[in-house]
């Protein structure tokens, strides 16, 4: 590590200042859509309890609701470069967004968890061909390169969790539908928003293929970066969907905790991570969030209600570091166009995602509530082993690719 501390750090030197608040129309626009596409992971949070009251369903049955949203997530990385590709990021971008309409409308009229769980696999569909398109498209528009493009893209990422919790809770208090109604309304309007101000995208000169984002992870660099966000996504969705069922509050009390949460989880995002990356280093503040998250899930599996409540709180703060460092890792570490280590990376760490909230209360059914916090410290442990381990390779391949990612910034990144 010590490289990190004697030179610039090579994810954040350069970068200047990021202009937040000059931003073209269009990636407002896209942001915005953005927004509501990240409360959709959210939005069912203070609404697990009413859910499997309202349809007679275990804790571990409601929690397919994640792993069926997050397992189509993770599939279709491979499949959006392709689509995006031939279609234009844009028609990628309206695509995404109207199978979220369609099938978050459908999941409030379901009578049974099958149902429920379907819908939310085809909005997760629909989730992946927006989210994944619309990061790329952030970076060609935005004022301020990619630095900025990024962290608009967290605070997009950590306002739509905030969100998403408080939507849930405020309209899931009259019927665990509403939400899913509000959310396919909301973004119905992205939507039209997008397809007023965002233009078409240049098409590559190259298109990608289905292997492409696989090839990608040949990269040691993003290999690396990928494995240890797969064992970190278990803890952070270990937490997301999981604690609810142990706090097991109101609609209300629920999206209020939530809401703390994602409101830590955007500001340590966008304030608090480019601050300290500057001041230590991506891998050492990286390795160091980990580690604390550990302890945190840890103490929140062990402590009474009220302990709980605090460290699911905090655990936003963590959570929202490493998502910016992470990101920036991803982004900046291999060879491959950015797109495409992009799709890569989120490939493998989905599959977390989508494995968290199936394991987490089975953990619980076959042992007792205190397991589920123990298994999600143990794998924030490991993410932390993996960046210590590959710490040098990590920085001396984030300080090379870093001047041709410089000059790739823009749309013009699909022509690679």
């Amino acid at each position: 590590m010590r490289s990190e501390t004697a030179e610039p750090d090579p994810l954040t030197h350069g970068a200047g200042r990021p202009s937040l608040l000059r931003q073209p129309m269009a990636v407002w626009a896209t942001a915005g859509a953005s927004v509501v596409a990240f409360m959709g992971i959210g939005l069912v949070d203070p609404i697990l309890p009413s859910i499997a009251q309202g349809l007679d369903a275990s804790a571990s049955q409601v929690s397919l609701l994640f792993t069926s949203y997050f397992l189509i997530t993770a599939v279709a990385m491979l499949v959006t470069g392709f689509v995006s590709s031939r279609i234009g990021g844009r028609k990628t971008l309206l695509l995404g967004l109207a199978l979220v309409v369609v099938f978050a409308a459908l999941s409030g009229t379901s009578d049974s968890v099958g149902e429920l769980v379907g819908f939310r696999a085809g909005w997760g569909l629909g989730n992946a061909l927006f989210v994944s398109t619309s990061l790329a498209v952030i970076v060609g528009a935005a004022a301020g390169g990619s630095a900025a493009a990024i962290l608009l893209y967290e605070s997009a990422l950590g306002l739509g969790m905030a969100c998403g919790p408080l939507l849930g809770a405020v309209l899931g208090d009259a019927s665990w539908r509403y939400p899913f109604f509000g959310t396919a309304a909301l973004m119905a309007i992205g939507f039209l928003a997008i397809t007023a101000l965002l233009k078409e995208q240049p098409k590559p000169a190259r298109k990608t293929t289905l292997l492409d984002p696989v090839k990608a992870l040949g990269h040691g660099g993003l290999a690396s970066v990928a494995a240890s966000a797969f064992f970190y996504n278990y803890t952070f969705f270990t937490v997301l969907a999981f604690t609810p069922f142990v706090l097991n509050m109101t609609p209300y009390k629920s999206g209020a905790v939530f809401f703390a949460w994602g409101l830590l989880l955007a500001v340590f995002s966008v304030l608090v991570a480019p601050r300290l990356q500057r001041r230590f280093g991506s891998l050492k503040v990286l390795g160091g969030s980990l580690l604390l998250l550990a302890v945190d899930v840890l103490v929140l599996g062990y402590g009474n209600h009220t302990v709980a409540i605090v460290c699911t709180v905090l655990a936003g703060a963590f959570i929202g570091v490493n998502n910016t460092v992470y990101t920036e890792l991803a982004l900046g570490v291999s060879d491959a166009p950015r797109p495409v280590a992009s799709a890569g990376y989120n490939f493998v760490r989905w599959f977390a995602a989508a494995a968290a909230p199936f394991f987490a209360p089975k953990i619980e059914e076959w042992t007792n509530l205190h397991i589920p916090f123990v298994v999600a410290a143990v794998t924030a442990v490991l993410g932390a082993g993996v960046v210590w381990v590959r710490r040098r390779a990590l920085a001396e391949e984030a300080a090379e690719e870093e001047p041709r990612h410089a000059v790739e910034d823009g749309v013009a990144v699909f022509a690679e």
